[in-house]
């Protein structure tokens, strides 16, 4: 059965896209059989793994709303080994749409359950708020990664976002764990980045993943050209730190990762 892990913070710009197709990318290079399901209305990880979110007829909202069957609408991409669920703009309607449905915070769940045995792992990107599509997510989860920027303010939000985890702990998903809290954007040679990273260890301690995401031109670029960093410049600084994420998580997951 595939490991589910959401991508997730209420608070805008800090990498969750970037991590969501990233690490996904890498596990499918260390040749896990992975799924990316873009669950963000912007579809950037849509439109950063390759494909026109305009020219999307069916896409997760469909899968959440209407009972689509995910089977049919999952795309290839340009690595082996990883699929894609689309979004779209619609998915922004989804939440007032799905109000009034039974059992709306699970509706994701309904939509993964007959696939998450054909994968290793299953990402979720999730859009930048606290929402109903978000908690959807959440609830289909068996863990969460949290990214967290190396920048001021890094920590605000982050409590919201814990108290969010433990009622959802609570009243939908008795296992869902916290993967990691990644930090991101990181800039070497800023004091104020190293402040961050001392800061948020101290506070959380073995919660932190050992891996650090630098600020990387790279990773930045990619997306413009629908590739995941790896597939866009397989040394740089971004490719190997993302390398290094996926390989830590399979490690924490007693999963074997390709050593060749």
């Amino acid at each position: 059965m595939g490991k589910i892990i959401a991508i997730a913070n209420q608070k805008g710009g800090v990498g969750k896209t970037t991590t969501a197709m990233n690490l996904a990318a890498s596990l499918a290079v260390l040749e896990f059989n992975t799924l990316v399901i873009d669950a963000d209305p912007q579809a950037n990880t849509t439109s950063g793994l390759g494909h026109d979110p305009k020219a999307i007829d069916t896409s997760i909202y469909e899968c959440m709303v209407d009972g689509t069957n995910v089977q049919d609408i999952i795309l290839k991409t340009s690595l082996d080994h990883l699929d894609l669920v689309p979004s779209h703009i619609d998915l922004v309607g989804a939440e007032v749409e799905m109000i009034n449905l039974e059992n709306r915070e699970e509706k994701m769940k309904e939509v993964i359950s007959p696939i998450k045995d054909l994968y290793d792992f299953i990402i979720i990107d999730c859009s930048p708020s606290l929402g109903l599509i978000t908690i959807n997510a959440l609830t289909a989860a068996n863990s969460v990664i949290i990214p967290v920027q190396c920048e001021y303010f890094a920590l605000e939000g982050l409590g919201k976002l814990l108290n969010t985890i433990k009622i959802i702990q609570t009243r939908l998903n008795p296992d869902l764990e916290i993967e990691g809290i990644l930090l991101t954007m990181y800039d070497v040679r800023l004091r104020l980045s190293n402040q961050v990273v001392e800061e948020v260890r101290l506070h959380f301690k073995n919660m932190v993943f050992d891996t650090i995401i630098p600020r990387n031109v790279r990773l930045s670029e990619s997306p413009s050209f629908g590739l995941p960093v790896i597939a866009f410049d397989a040394e740089g600084k971004g490719s190997i730190a993302y390398l290094n994420l996926a390989g830590e998580i399979a490690q924490k997951n007693g999963l074997q990762k390709v050593t060749n």
